[in-house]
């Protein structure tokens, strides 16, 4: 399955580390400095032109990219619960 981010952007869902807080995580040092090197090395890719909200961490054959997205990070997991079919099957069962 695949992860949409917005404006047409999708990667596949297995290739998804983690899907972070733009506000929440950029107050550390270490964020900010691994998203500086990020960009140093042109591993970041803007998903669109609109203030990103959040930043997704993705392993794409041994190779990390960053996308930053204009979607917040609990849309986006909840996007990627639905595509792992995890929510999905919770409603299908009931409490």
């Amino acid at each position: 399955m695949y992860l949409h981010l917005g404006q047409g952007v999708v990667v596949p869902e297995a290739a998804v580390t983690g899907i972070f807080d733009l506000d929440n995580t950029t107050g550390s040092r270490i964020t900010r400095d691994f998203l500086s090197r990020a960009e140093n090395q042109r591993r970041i890719v803007s998903v669109s032109d609109d203030l990103p909200k959040s930043f997704v961490v993705c392993d794409e054959g041994g190779e990390v990219k960053i996308y930053l997205s204009q979607l917040s990070p609990q849309t986006l997991s909840k996007r990627k619960l639905f595509a792992s079919g995890g929510l999905g099957a919770f409603l299908k069962k009931g409490p």
